[in-house]
């Protein structure tokens, strides 16, 4: 008879949720930022097509900002899913070992840009910590701070999809994993829901 696989421990089932709330908390500021988005560029489009409101030289500036940080939080919750920095090149159907060395090899690529934006970001944020736009005059730093906070957001979560794939590489029940993969890629994109 089989011996029952044990289920994970607590703290990882705390780490699950709380990557879970943090993936939720993202997507709500996501929708925030494409709705708030909608209100400068709706006005700029008002005021290049008719006369029935002046032209505002802080909308372009604002949607910029925003643009960037629809982008940026647009990546972190793409790299909790998995659909961020992949490329379908492997078969669709692999063995589940196969399937977990397949990603580690990808989440230590995606590792290296989350790096690399985490410690050239901070870099970035400092260049522009008192300086301010030209026309909006908001401070360049919270626009800059993407970056870092994008880093340090791809690091926790590829970290918990490659400690994912660590457990199914070495003995984990593959199935169980994939449920659990499912439910977290499920909680993220839909809300908090274990």
């Amino acid at each position: 008879m089989p011996q029952p696989i044990p289920p994970p421990p607590t703290w990882v089932l705390v780490w699950r949720r709380l990557t879970a709330a943090y993936a939720w908390l993202l997507t709500w500021l996501l929708v925030i930022s494409v709705a708030v988005l909608l209100v400068p560029v709706t006005l700029q489009i008002f005021s290049r097509h008719t006369a029935l409101i002046p032209s505002y030289i802080w909308t372009e500036e604002m949607a910029r900002f925003l643009f960037v940080w629809m982008v940026m939080i647009g990546a972190m919750l793409g790299i909790r899913e998995g659909t961020h920095f992949e490329v379908d090149v492997w078969p669709a159907k692999m063995a589940p070992r196969r399937r977990a060395l397949v990603d580690l090899f990808v989440g230590m690529a995606v590792l290296v840009f989350a790096v690399a934006f985490l410690w050239w970001g901070i870099s970035f944020t400092r260049f522009a910590w008192s300086r301010f736009s030209e026309l909006a005059e908001l401070p360049l730093w919270t626009i800059h701070v993407a970056w870092p906070i994008a880093g340090a957001t791809w690091l926790l979560f590829q970290g918990e999809r490659m400690a994912a794939a660590l457990r199914t590489l070495f003995g984990s029940d593959p199935a169980a994993d994939a449920a659990a993969a499912s439910d977290t890629n499920a909680a993220g994109a839909g809300g908090a829901s274990r």
